[in-house]
């Protein structure tokens, strides 16, 4: 089915622009965030900064494979209007669940996987659904991107180099939390998905 639109490239370019505020926004609120600084006792899994590598090099392809802007006084098929208004919905909806999970963990949160001195097992708010809703919140930032610039291609590249490093994190995360919390955590982990509804 082919929609008609006056200025058809309007609606991806309203998209766009949304979906880089989104990113503004994301970037100043969170990256930027100033992790809390090492105390006695703290423990780390250094693996997961090659987690973090992969996760970040997905971003970066989901960004270089970009579809051109439709052109003036063309048609968009339904498929091209569902992702541009689906892309700044996803991308700010991961934006506020992204930064409820960080205010959630307080200070515990870090980039690199570790536990600190009085480490609390976190199981309020976002961490009810998911065991890690910040890596839900970034693949929703890899998915918001792609529906507004990319092309199906990058998607599956960037997915999927994501995905494997979004498993190398949780894996060394999901370590220290074992060896701290024990049974507690087993008990969570087993009724929480880890970030993807299915996915344990």
């Amino acid at each position: 089915m082919l929609i008609h639109v006056q200025d058809a490239a309007l609606l991806p370019l309203v998209s766009r622009i949304l979906v880089v505020v989104g990113w503004a926004w994301f970037t100043i609120a969170f990256v930027f965030r100033r992790e809390p600084g090492r105390g006695p006792g703290t423990r780390r899994e250094r693996i997961s900064s090659v987690g973090i590598f992969l996760q970040m090099l997905a971003f970066a392809v989901v960004w270089m494979i970009q579809r051109p802007l439709p052109a003036a006084g063309t048609r968009l098929d339904a498929f091209e209007i569902a992702r541009d208004v689906l892309a700044p919905v996803i991308g700010f909806g991961s934006v506020f669940l992204g930064l409820a999970a960080v205010r959630t963990l307080g200070k515990q949160w870090s980039y690199e996987a570790r536990v600190i001195e009085g480490h609390e097992l976190v199981t309020q708010g976002p961490y009810r659904f998911v065991r890690h809703p910040i890596y839900t919140a970034m693949l929703g930032k890899l998915i918001a991107s792609n529906f507004a610039f990319g092309h199906w291609l990058g998607l599956v590249i960037a997915g999927s180099v994501f995905v494997v490093g979004t498993l190398i994190r949780i894996q060394a995360e999901e370590k220290l939390l074992r060896e701290t919390f024990g049974t507690a955590y087993a008990e969570y982990a087993q009724r929480v998905p880890a970030f993807l509804p299915g996915l344990r």
